[in-house]
C-alpha cells in the first residue's frame, strides 16, 4: 500500500513537469538561476519557475553544494536574502542591490547588467558594496562600525562572498539582492542567533532555552523579531518586483511558481511540492 501511494505521489509530480512543459515549453523546464540563501525561509521566498535555491552549511559545504548545483543550463547565481546593516542611514526593510562583494582583502565585482537591471526593477533600491564574513555573526554595533571603516560595506551576511568566489570559478554572472534586518545601531542578542540551525531552519526549542538561560535578552529579542518582519516582508516584496529569474536580463518574467525538486548534498532546496529536502 505505502509502495502504491510513493509511486502515486511521483507520478504526480512527473506529470506536473510534463503539463508545464506542454502548456510553456522547454522554457518552463530551465532552470536559469541557482539563488543561496543562509535561511529556509529565505530559500522559501527566493524559489521559482526559473530559480532553484540552497541554504544551509558552513562556507566549505555551502560552495560545494553550489558547485553540484550548476548544471548545463544554469545562466547565473545571485545571493539573496537579508543582512545586517553597517550603513547608519540604511533601516529594517532597506534593499541592497551590491556593486562588489568584499571579504578580507578580496573584493569582486557583481556583474553590471544583472545589477543594474535589479536596480530598476526595485526602484527603492541602493547600490553598495555587501561584506561576506565566513562562520560568523556580526551582532554588536562597535563589531559592525569596525567591519564598516575597514569595508565600506553598507552591509554583511555569511553567504554572498561564498557565491561570488564559486561564480567566477565558473564564468558566471553573479548579484546580490539583500534586505536588511537588523540596522547599524541593533545588536543581536546571542538567544537569536542560538536558534538558527546549521540548515538555516528556526530551532523554537534551543529559542525557549536560550532566553531562559538569560530572561534579560527578552527585550532585545522582541526588537529583532520587529525588524525581521518588516525585513521580510520587503524582501518578499523585492522577490515580487524581481520576476521568475530574479532579475537576470537574458530571461524576463513575473512567474513565481515553484520550480522542480532537486536533491543537493549538505543543503536545503525549496521545490515543487512545496517541501525542504534536507540533506545531513
Amino acid at each position: 500500500m505505502l509502495w502504491r501511494r510513493t509511486n502515486e505521489i511521483r507520478k504526480g509530480r512527473l506529470a506536473a513537469l510534463l503539463e508545464r512543459w506542454l502548456c510553456n515549453g522547454w522554457e518552463a523546464m530551465l532552470t536559469a538561476v541557482v539563488g543561496i540563501a543562509g535561511l529556509a525561509l529565505e530559500a522559501r521566498i527566493a524559489g521559482g519557475r526559473h530559480t532553484r535555491t540552497i541554504c544551509g552549511g558552513d562556507c566549505g559545504a555551502l560552495q560545494t553544494s553550489i558547485a553540484h548545483a550548476i548544471t548545463s543550463d544554469c545562466r547565473g547565481l545571485i545571493s539573496f536574502g537579508i543582512a545586517g546593516g553597517l550603513a547608519p542611514d540604511l533601516r529594517p526593510g532597506s534593499c541592497i542591490v551590491a556593486s562588489s562583494i568584499v571579504c578580507g582583502a578580496g573584493r569582486l565585482a557583481t556583474d553590471t547588467a544583472w545589477s543594474r537591471n535589479a536596480l530598476a526593477l526595485i526602484p527603492d533600491a541602493v547600490h553598495g558594496t555587501i561584506a561576506g564574513i565566513s562562520d560568523a555573526f556580526v551582532t554588536h554595533p562597535a563589531a559592525k562600525r569596525a567591519l564598516r571603516v575597514k569595508t565600506g560595506a553598507l552591509a554583511v551576511d555569511n553567504e554572498s562572498h561564498v557565491v561570488a568566489r564559486v561564480a567566477a570559478a565558473h564564468g558566471l554572472p553573479m548579484t546580490a539582492v539583500r534586505v536588511v534586518v537588523d540596522p547599524a545601531e541593533r545588536e543581536i542578542p546571542a538567544s537569536a542567533i542560538a536558534a538558527v540551525r546549521a540548515d538555516g531552519s528556526i530551532d523554537l526549542a534551543a529559542l525557549a532555552r536560550a532566553i531562559g538561560r538569560a530572561p534579560g535578552e527578552l527585550p532585545m529579542l522582541v526588537r529583532v523579531a520587529i525588524d525581521a518582519l518588516i525585513g521580510f516582508a520587503a524582501l518578499l516584496r523585492c522577490r515580487r518586483l524581481l520576476g521568475s529569474a530574479l532579475g537576470l536580463p537574458s530571461l524576463p518574467g513575473n512567474d513565481t511558481s515553484p520550480s522542480p525538486n532537486m536533491e543537493i548534498p549538505e543543503a536545503t532546496v525549496w521545490g515543487l511540492e512545496g517541501e525542504y529536502l534536507e540533506r545531513p
